[in-house]
């Protein structure tokens, strides 16, 4: 009896739910934007990829190759990208606040940096000009490099035995 294989799209909405539930977790748990707790979110977007990479191995008898399971791990990464740019969108907009605690922490880290009360001031006005698309723009480059890490760690850790033979006279048919 064969398993039914699971689509990219299912394994990435589901860690795409994972991820935001994280994601609002964190923020009303009231931690500090600046603490590596932040990192918590990358972490399981990893793992939940090199995860659902080895799933999908045990799903087709690790019958398959490299560039097909990295296949399978970037579509995973894509499809949730997607979810968290449309969460992040959704989010600052439900809750202005965060981009204002954001403004505030940056104003902290370039006071501590001893700049001119001018050029910080220049600094967050071009920041809240451009706020969303920053973070859209954040979220689209870390979502997909992080993807492409964990799409090569899981390719490569997960076992490969494709029937040579079998791919030959499939192509053939």
């Amino acid at each position: 009896m064969t398993e039914t294989i699971t689509t990219p799209a299912a394994k990435g909405l589901v860690l795409g739910l994972i991820l935001i539930v994280v994601g609002i977790g964190i923020y009303f748990s009231g931690i500090d934007m600046n603490s590596s707790i932040k990192y918590l979110s990358f972490l399981i977007f990893l793992a939940g990829i090199i995860y659902f990479i080895n799933q999908y191995g045990k799903q087709v008898n690790f019958n398959s190759t490299f560039g097909n399971y990295f296949a399978h791990g970037f579509k995973i990464s894509a499809i949730v990208t997607i979810i968290m740019i449309i969460y992040t969108v959704v989010f600052i907009v439900f809750f202005p606040e965060f981009k204002e605690k954001a403004m505030d922490e940056a104003r902290k880290n370039m006071q501590v940096k001893n700049l001119p009360d001018e050029q910080i001031d220049k600094a967050i006005d071009i920041s809240r000009k451009f706020f969303m698309t920053f973070v859209i723009g954040f979220t689209l480059l870390m979502y997909l490099f992080c993807g492409v890490i964990a799409s090569l760690i899981g390719a490569a850790i997960t076992k490969k035995n494709p029937n040579t033979f079998q791919h030959q006279t499939d192509q053939a048919v």
